[in-house]
């Protein structure tokens, strides 16, 4: 039987995710991090992106995280996120319109638009339609 970490994953919300993962992928701030059961204890910035759990049986469950904080301790790991989502519960249609939202506002020379907002909108954006990308490439949506 291959050891396994506790996973939580927390949005502002709601709790997404509670149970045992055998390996955590995490978007961190400096990179991709991956998280074992035994990990050191570390606290880490992420980054929007996709988080990944290899479950018993090398099963993996995706979610998407808009950015927030990941804990690791020993024997448990927390991700907490602004906005977390299951992977096969992204809107793509929502998605794809934020994209064109996000990228009309950052050519608008007129400075109605704060372009920091705008890139920060396009960044999570694009890193919502990735996750659905790997899912669909994994055969999963």
């Amino acid at each position: 039987m291959a050891m396994t970490i506790h996973v939580d994953i927390v949005s502002a919300e709601e709790e997404i995710f509670s149970g045992t993962a055998e390996m955590v992928y995490a978007p961190a701030i400096m990179g991709e991090v991956g998280i074992a059961p035994r990990h050191t204890q570390m606290l880490t910035p992420l980054k929007a992106g996709e988080v990944r759990l290899q479950t018993a049986g090398k099963e993996e469950q995706f979610f998407y995280v808009s950015g927030g904080m990941l804990e690791v301790q020993p024997h448990v790991v927390t991700v907490l996120a602004d906005t977390a989502i299951r992977a096969r519960d992204i809107d793509e249609a929502a998605a794809l319109e934020a994209k064109k939202r996000a990228e009309k506002a950052l050519t608008d020379k007129s400075g109605k638009m704060d372009f920091a907002k705008a890139q920060a909108e396009l960044a999570e954006a694009v890193a919502q339609l990735r996750t659905i990308e790997h899912l669909r490439k994994m055969g999963k949506h």
